[in-house]
């Protein structure tokens, strides 16, 4: 059989064993009762293996001897129809997979007897079985071979208009089928496989929107491997802002955790979701008037700030109203902890009046580290984060009217951040993570678990 080289990932290769040293921002396994659902829908049920099947070209059958001794000659032998297919496959660890497809024909055609003409019907079941390798990987292209393909026939059953058929008639045709299917049958799996790898590719060499933010390019970074109980892959995602940089992230190899029953279990890692919430989070800056239409604790938040004027301050704004500009910065760094996962992040808060001349006195710039909850799920094929303040940390960064002491302030800034920060940051991630339709296997209902670095979807 002619090897075929494919480029990325396709469904069959798998079959190295884990390449040393590869690092990834994720991972996933599959398990065998998954990639026979799988190509089971991509071969069967979508009618590509009928498709093909139609289109061989079936040999004439002409014995030397017939009834009254003249020639037995089959022409116009085509297939009428193919039925009750089935698929299944095993791994073979460190080897590839096979692949068994059982399909039963019904073929019909002209025969010849002698002066006799009638139409000749042929049903049969046939078993098809080859074994897929993947040979190299290199730049991303994976090479994989399709080959030790053979064919098993089942009991034939032939049937002529008149009933007339004799046992060497039998014989004849189940000894053509014998030698001609399989050169027939084996080129019509290469090529849907082939067909099949190529779709199947496509779920695993993606670009996606990341909100209106950016994207992120999945692609597979390593030939995908076969153990006994699963196909494992290893990928990455390339984080971009809209237009501009790419945001790193540092990857490196962990292991999964084991399937049991389930048919896939993708593992994020840490350092690769942090990348991914440093595009969704980020807010450009904002200013509000420090007044009770923007929150409940804007009065308080005046008040107290009054207080901390220091005596004899005559750059102290008296009746002046106060605005407050919000600014990220840094990125966000995403923590994950056995059954827990937060988010770090900083803000900068500016307390400022504007004067009539158009100057700024800013009374207070400060620094607030925030410790967020998260709360994850699944939902539409996206990691979805829904965040609720933990803890926070404030600290005066400058005060141009030499304001110093601000523990006092922490509850109303509290309040501040609870009613209009968090709404925004909670907005922003509305559309979540969007993540890689890995074989078309859909996530919904999956499992979320949450380890030591790594967060682990199951299906």
């Amino acid at each position: 059989m002619k090897p075929l080289k494919l480029f990325g990932m396709v469904v069959f290769c798998g079959l190295l064993s884990p390449t040393q040293g590869v690092l990834s921002g994720l991972s996933c396994a599959i398990s065998p009762r998954a990639m026979q659902q799988v190509l089971s829908d991509a071969i069967i049920q979508t009618g590509l293996l009928e498709k093909h099947l139609q289109g061989m070209a079936l040999p004439n059958i002409m014995s030397d001897r017939g009834l009254l001794s003249s020639p037995t000659i089959i022409t116009g032998l085509h297939l009428e129809r193919s039925w009750l297919p089935t698929l299944s496959i095993a791994l073979l660890p460190g080897i590839g997979m096979q692949l068994v497809v059982t399909v039963h024909l019904d073929l019909s055609g002209n025969c010849l007897m002698g002066i006799l003409s009638e139409v000749i019907a042929i049903s049969l079941d046939v078993t098809i079985t080859s074994n897929i390798k993947s040979t190299s990987f290199e730049l991303g292209t994976v090479h994989v071979t399709v080959d030790d393909c053979f064919c098993i026939l089942g009991a034939v059953k032939i049937k002529l208009i008149s009933g007339l058929l004799s046992l060497s008639v039998h014989d004849m045709v189940f000894s053509h089928l014998t030698a001609t299917l399989p050169g027939l049958l084996c080129p019509v799996m290469d090529a849907v496989s082939e067909i099949v790898n190529v779709q199947l590719l496509s779920t695993l060499n993606v670009v996606m929107p990341v909100g209106l933010k950016g994207m992120v390019h999945y692609h597979l970074v390593g030939p995908p491997f076969t153990s006994g109980s699963s196909l494992m892959m290893d990928l990455d995602g390339t984080v971009q802002q809209m237009g501009g940089s790419i945001i790193p992230h540092d990857s490196y190899a962990s292991t999964l955790p084991p399937l049991l029953d389930g048919l896939l279990v993708i593992i994020l890692r840490q350092s690769f979701l942090s990348s991914l919430l440093a595009l969704l989070l980020h807010i450009q800056p904002y200013t509000f008037p420090c007044s009770s239409e923007a929150f409940s604790g804007a009065n308080q938040l005046r008040d107290s700030i009054t207080d901390l004027y220091p005596t004899g301050c005559t750059s102290c704004p008296a009746a002046s109203p106060l605005s407050i500009r919000v600014e990220c910065v840094g990125n966000p760094i995403l923590l994950l902890e056995p059954n827990k996962a937060t988010v770090e992040l900083s803000v900068l808060l500016q307390v400022f009046v504007k004067r009539p001349d158009g100057s700024v006195i800013i009374l207070l710039l400060l620094k607030a580290d925030l410790s967020l909850n998260v709360r994850l799920s699944i939902s539409r094929g996206s990691l979805m984060l829904a965040f609720s303040l933990s803890r926070v940390s404030l600290f005066l960064e400058s005060s141009d009217i030499g304001i110093s002491e601000i523990s006092n302030l922490k509850p109303h800034l509290t309040k501040l951040l609870v009613e209009i920060y968090l709404p925004r940051l909670n907005a922003v991630a509305a559309d979540g993570i969007p993540l890689p339709d890995v074989f078309g296997i859909t996530l919904m209902g999956a499992e979320l678990q949450i380890l030591l670095g790594l967060l682990a979807i199951s299906v």
